[in-house]
This record gives C-alpha cells, structure tokens and sequence, in this order.
C-alpha cells in the first residue's frame, strides 16, 4: 500500500504542480505584458511554487482527494486543485474589460500549451530502460490529463473563472455587467450545481454527472488532438 501510495505520489505531483503554478503565473505574464506591474512587484511572477501555494487548494483538497481515491479504488480518478490567485489591477488597461478577458485567457492558453509539450515529451521514452520509461508514460499521461482538465474547467463561463471573465470582456455592456454581478456568488453555483446537488442526487439513485458531461467530451478531443499534434 505504502508503494502504491508513493508511486501515486510522484506520477501525480509533477504534472498537478507544474499544470496549476504555470497556470496562475501566466496570468501574471500577460497583465505585466498588458502594463500591470502588480503581480511582479509582489514576486508572483516566480516558477516557486511555495509562492503560489494555497494551503487548502495547493496542498489539503489535492492530498485528501488522492488518499481517499488509492484507499477506495486503488487509483486516482479525479484531481482538483487550485493556486493563489495572481493579484491584477485592470486599472493599469486602457480597456479594462477586454484586458482582463486577454488575461484570463492566458491561464487555460498555458495548460493547453503545457499538455502539448508533455505530449512531445513522450518520444523520449523509448531512450529509457523499461522501469523508468512506465514512470514517464503514466507521468505524461496524468500531466496531459490534468493540464487539459485545469484548461477546461476555468474556460466554463461561470465568473471567477477564466471563461466568466473572457465572456464579459466580449460582451456588449449591459450583459456583460450581468454577468460580471454573478462572480461573488460563482464558486456557490459551481459548488452546488456541479459537486453538491449531484452527489445528493446519486444518493437518491439518480445519474448526475453534469460536470463530466460538460467535459468528458471536450476533454477526449483534445486529448487526441494534442498527442495527434505532437506526433504520437
């Protein structure tokens, strides 16, 4: 079990961390690019990733979420997880609304360029003796997965997330004020609608898996599409 764990450990680790540090900081490249200063100022432009650790979402949730997977089904299944935000101040855009979309885009932009290059990194493999080309493999395969899911979970148009902020950098005014009104009570409705009301549904016997039919598929076609692009 101890092994098995540990094993689990270090196919996980490397790809979560580097998926949701480079995921954040690109953030913080694209508002300095954008003439916001902010997140370079206070540090947050660094590839530490203590610097950008969130206790709960870096550390406690990722490490319950693996426990209670290798204890039940022997395997991790689903990861989340997630960073201190990047701090930006849009007052630093001449167009604050379209700078911020420019900005969240650049997060989802990165995991997608991160799984592309951890694909590449598969030719690799065949150079490695057997026990530490099965490392690899398994590590590459979680390090796209998690990249791809990381990129589509935050362009859901449900503000905070990325999506939310690039929905109302594109929309005219009055909707996208609306839609700008629903980010104190986003993570509520991305808590709710995705993790709690399912669960008590599947409780009661009634299939519900609205998140994973949301991206499931997207997820399957970019997946094929980053090995297909990186020649595997």
């Amino acid at each position: 079990m101890i092994e098995a764990f540990l094993w689990g450990f270090l196919v996980i680790a490397p790809g979560a961390v580097i998926a949701i540090v480079l995921h954040e900081v690109a953030h913080g490249w694209a508002a300095n690019a954008l003439g916001d200063p902010t997140a370079r100022l206070m540090g947050r432009l660094s590839l530490n990733p203590i610097r950008h650790a969130d206790p709960v979402g870096t550390v406690a949730l990722p490490l319950f979420l693996f426990a209670m997977q290798m204890l039940t089904i022997g395997r991790v299944e689903f990861m989340f997880g997630w960073a201190k935000p990047v701090p930006v101040d849009p007052r630093y855009f001449p167009n604050p609304r379209v700078g911020m979309a420019w900005v969240a885009a650049a997060g989802p932009a990165m995991n997608l360029l991160l799984a592309f290059l951890f694909a590449l990194a598969g030719h690799s493999v065949d150079l490695m003796p057997r026990e530490i080309g099965l490392y690899v493999v398994e590590l590459i395969l979680f390090a796209v997965q998690i990249n791809l899911l990381l990129m589509l979970f935050n362009l859901l148009p449900i503000p905070p997330l990325d999506g939310g902020r690039i929905l109302v950098g594109v929309l005219p005014l009055g909707p996208a004020r609306a839609v700008a009104r629903l980010e104190p009570m986003g993570f509520a409705i991305i808590i709710l609608g995705f993790f709690l009301l399912p669960a008590l549904l599947r409780q009661a016997g009634i299939a519900a898996d609205p998140l994973g039919s949301i991206l499931w598929p997207p997820l399957d076609f970019f997946r094929r599409l980053v090995f297909t692009a990186a020649g595997l």
